[in-house]
């Protein structure tokens, strides 16, 4: 039991020492994820709007 016990530990060890992440990769997704968002925002911003502005002018009933 306590060589299992001892062979996680180790194994948990390796895995968090080799997990440093890559940071190359992860900004490179955050970058395409902003540049997607501004996109999209772009391109459905004024629809969004208008919809927004139809909404409130039918609870108002402006």
């Amino acid at each position: 039991m306590r060589q299992l016990v001892a062979r996680i530990r180790t194994a948990g060890r390796e895995l968090v020492e080799d997990d440093r992440g890559d940071v190359p990769g992860w900004v490179l997704i955050t970058l395409m994820t902003a540049g997607l968002v501004v996109l999209i925002w772009a391109m459905a911003g004024p629809a969004l709007a208008d919809l927004f502005e139809q909404a409130i002018s039918r609870v108002s009933g402006l």
